[in-house]
């Protein structure tokens, strides 16, 4: 996230939050970050604008708050005319893509166990929906707009018109639905290295942050965020690999590559 100033900033003192806070300027949220000075909570704050999409990630923390999954709690919740914000609790611990290669290697089945209790949330009990049919609708929006990030893509693809990887995929949609029908889960939808936080004495997952894509959806949608964000990790493809070989086994997959290229390449179309 951009440290941004001018009047469309929003801070917890401009909406009456009191508490002293401190910008987080790292990260790629468009909203406005502040972590609290103790360290107990954040503060995610937009224009009114914005409103909405902060209110549907308060609903989704609160609601994976109920459902056994660690993360972060609602403290508190402002909307108004200047803007929203909303403080919830930290997670304690160190983003996953903070840690050496060696000890994501060590946390690395507690990762896949963590990802595979989430996944085993009853999906029937999920009132969030993050279909493939809606994040192709969100791409088209997208590309239509000219808003992908070229930084997003994968190396091979950055020279490609959006609009010819979008026709890529869109032609796999029948068949992408029809597995997505049979394999639908509750899935984190952002569910890369820095939105899992570790215990860095232990290891363990002290739980996911940034849920706001949370919903129904294929699995794969998790899956291959997670395995290709993690290569940025591994010292090179061998183990790169291997961990995917162990991650597959630990969480009980037989994988299927061409549905996670799927998902990974649609993924950055979503953004923007």
């Amino acid at each position: 996230m951009d440290d941004r100033s001018g009047p469309r900033a929003v801070s917890p003192a401009l909406l009456g939050i009191g508490g002293d806070w401190l910008p987080v300027t790292t990260g790629e949220s468009g909203a406005f970050v502040f972590r609290g000075a103790d360290g107990a909570r954040y503060a995610k704050c937009v224009p009114a604008v914005e409103a909405a999409d902060l209110t549907a990630e308060r609903d989704r923390i609160a609601w994976l708050g109920g459902r056994g999954v660690p993360g972060p709690r609602v403290l508190d919740w402002y909307a108004g005319d200047a803007g929203a914000c909303l403080v919830t609790s930290a997670v304690r611990g160190v983003p996953a893509d903070q840690v050496s290669s060696r000890d994501l290697r060590a946390s690395w089945n507690r990762i896949a166990d963590a990802v595979r209790r989430l996944h085993e949330v009853p999906v029937f009990t999920c009132p969030f929906h993050r279909s493939l049919d809606t994040m192709i609708a969100l791409a088209h929006d997208v590309v239509a707009r000219d808003a992908v990030n070229p930084e997003f893509l994968p190396v091979e693809q950055r020279h490609t018109p959006p609009t010819e990887l979008l026709a890529r995929l869109t032609r796999q949609v029948p068949r992408r639905r029809d597995q997505e029908a049979a394999d639908t889960v509750v899935c984190h939808g952002d569910l890369c290295l820095p939105n899992i936080v570790l215990d860095p004495q232990t290891l363990d997952v002290s739980g996911f942050i940034d849920l706001g894509r949370l919903g129904q959806a294929d699995r794969y949608a998790d899956l291959a965020l997670l395995l290709a964000n993690a290569r940025e990790t591994w010292t090179n493809e061998e183990q790169a690999q291997a961990a995917d070989v162990a991650f597959a086994e630990r969480y009980g997959i037989a994988p299927d590559h061409d549905r996670l290229r799927f998902y990974l390449h649609l993924d950055p179309l979503t953004w923007g």
